[in-house]
């Protein structure tokens, strides 16, 4: 999938809860978005949770 069509389903997505359900669900949409970026970031990069919230972790291996 391009970047820029992610791009464009996501503002969409968020200008829709922005109109709809107003400011609060606006955060709440672009919050959980950003928790479900970084998860899709750790599975494709096969980076376990505790690596990625501890660096040092990461040096060990």
């Amino acid at each position: 999938m391009n970047v820029s069509l992610v791009g464009l389903i996501v503002g969409m997505a968020l200008g829709f809860a922005g109109w709809f359900g107003g400011f609060g669900a606006f955060l709440l949409v672009a919050a959980l978005g950003a928790v479900g970026f970084v998860a899709g970031l750790l599975v494709d990069r096969g980076i376990s949770l505790r690596e990625f919230l501890d660096p040092e972790e990461r040096k060990r291996r």
